[in-house]
């Protein structure tokens, strides 16, 4: 299980949102691109970066400039996400040095655009799959679709997708645990790879994600834990390895 620590940028500054409404934003003291060189010598593998303005449709300059100097300064490789609306957008983060890049709402409004960036790209595209109540939400979570997490999980499968981030939207930022159940069904059911991501709490809930490592979950992301202080990058790791 790899542990894969969140960098979530608004206006070039660490923040972390509860349930990803963007009225409900706390800012964290520090800069963006010391805390990924932390996490960097702390053991991390690979960097989650969220550009929430691009999300929101929202000037992303700053991001963008903050992102830029993380790449620069850092080593590892990085999977990017935040208002990735098409593939012009996906080609200018690829040769930044992204490894990976993380589409949306793109997925379900453009799956003929999908299927060249899969084409095009490969594995270094996956689909960030993000749902309340177990529907999908786009548009920077303010959007509710006619569509269920497991129905694109299976349709973005169909088009070649790898891998997928699932997020329980419901639980982010609220430090309630991953939402195993619903994580575990969609990587059985759709065949894929899955990031879960949403809600880590405690070690324990690394642990328990374990139990759903044979159905394909295979990493999960971290944000608000590490930075509210509930356990260290490395603990999360070492917790991650035990058999």
């Amino acid at each position: 299980m790899m542990i894969i620590p969140a960098i979530d940028l608004r206006a070039g500054r660490c923040v972390r949102l509860t349930q990803g409404r963007k009225d409900d934003v706390k800012v964290y003291e520090g800069d963006a691109v010391e805390t990924a060189l932390t996490y960097q010598s702390d053991g991390a593998q690979m960097l989650h970066i969220v550009d929430l303005d691009g999300a929101f449709s929202d000037p992303n300059s700053l991001n963008r400039a903050v992102f830029r100097e993380i790449v620069s300064q850092t080593d590892l490789p990085i999977q990017f996400g935040g208002g990735m609306r098409g593939l012009p957008d996906v080609e200018q983060v690829i040769d930044m040095g992204v490894t990976r890049v993380v589409v949306g709402t793109l997925a379900v409004e453009s799956p003929e655009v999908l299927a060249k960036l899969v084409e095009r790209f490969g594995s270094q595209v996956c689909v960030g799959i993000d749902a309340r109540n177990g529907q999908v939400m786009t548009r920077g979570w303010e959007k509710q679709e006619a569509i269920t997490a497991v129905e694109l999980a299976q349709r973005v499968a169909a088009l070649g997708v790898e891998r997928i981030v699932f997020t329980d939207v419901t639980r982010d930022g609220m430090l309630t645990g991953v939402n195993l159940e619903l994580t575990g069904r969609i990587a059985r059911e759709s065949g894929l790879r899955v990031t879960a991501s949403g809600g880590v709490s405690s070690l324990a809930d690394i642990s328990n994600l374990k139990s759903v490592s044979k159905s394909g979950v295979d990493s999960v992301i971290v944000g608000k834990a590490l930075y509210e202080g509930r356990f260290t990058l490395k603990e999360a790791i070492a917790e991650a390895r035990v058999q």
